[in-house]
């Protein structure tokens, strides 16, 4: 049996630092709308190679297979539901390769885009088969743990966790909803709130909670405070640089890096343990970040 280590270093270590944004770097470097992203693991595996050396060069101590959208349900949006275990392989075995034993591997495991029963036609027996299927994939290829990242369903996201937690009672799992700030508090769209979220995602068998995506930093930081306030068990907060505008025809992010370091030190002084970037996040951003860490020790 696979010894998981992760845990402990995090018990020890008191906070790690995770990569930031992947699909928006992707997106200037020439991916399409109406392209899978994905398939870059197979089409453009040095595009991948390469994003993921610039991130654990900066010092992310916790890299991601870009797999976010290769389960079954969602790749079946692009006719490449068949070729769910050669695209997660694939991208397992892009990061293994960069990353070696430098830092921990995770997997990027990411929403269907489908909209369960009774208000939409997915049914929860098929997406838990096509989690079941991706994340067995994932653990045999030696991932150090597993990431559910940027849902808004509660019930989605346990029903991943389940069946990870069926693939494996021992990896490390960490999950993180997505939030919008209301006049009556934080809540997905889907209306679960950050009290609900974390009660759902540690009773499915999530080791680490939190948020990713949806929000800059500021609201970030709000956020954090709130998961450490209903919660003991460890959390994590990957922000966006900004919510995207568009300039020129393409995206652009108005959070620079300087702007995360004079912010992070708030997220980082209420007792997050996980923290890291997400859409529009840069190397850049996460040098920072480690620089912040580094000076604290």
């Amino acid at each position: 049996m696979k010894e998981y280590s992760f845990l402990k270093e995090l018990k020890e270590r008191k906070i790690l630092l995770s990569e930031g944004g992947f699909g928006s770097m992707l997106i200037q470097r020439g991916l399409q709308p109406g392209d899978c992203p994905d398939m870059l693991n197979i089409s453009k595996p040095d595009w991948i190679r390469d994003i993921a050396r610039q991130y654990l060069d900066a010092g992310a101590e916790i890299i991601h297979a870009f797999v976010f959208g290769a389960s079954p349900m969602k790749l079946s949006d692009f006719g490449l539901s068949d070729r769910t275990e050669e695209i997660n392989r694939a991208g397992m075995k892009i990061i293994k390769e960069v990353v070696g034993n430098k830092a921990f591997i995770s997997a990027s495991v990411g929403p269907s885009g489908k909209i369960l029963k009774p208000y939409g036609d997915a049914d929860p027996d098929d997406l838990y088969q096509g989690y079941l299927e991706q994340c067995s994939i994932i653990v045999e290829e030696g991932a150090d743990l597993l990431s559910f990242e940027t849902f808004t369903d509660l019930n989605e996201i346990t029903i991943g966790i389940k069946a990870a937690r069926e693939i494996s009672i021992n990896i490390p799992i960490i999950a993180t909803m997505t939030f919008d700030e209301t006049p009556r508090g934080f809540y997905t769209i889907m209306g679960t709130t950050i009290g609900q979220a974390v009660e759902g995602l540690s009773g499915a068998g999530a080791d680490i909670v939190g948020s990713n995506c949806g929000n800059g930093l500021e609201k970030m930081v709000k956020i954090g405070k709130e998961f450490k306030n209903a919660t003991s068990i460890p959390v994590i907060i990957q922000s966006n640089a900004g919510i995207p505008e568009t300039k020129g025809g393409e995206l652009y992010y108005s959070e620079s890096p300087d702007f995360f370091e004079e912010l992070m030190p708030e997220l980082i002084e209420c007792g997050v343990e996980i923290i890291g970037g997400c859409c529009g996040t840069t190397p850049e951003h996460i040098q920072k970040m480690r620089n912040l860490i580094d000076s604290r020790k």
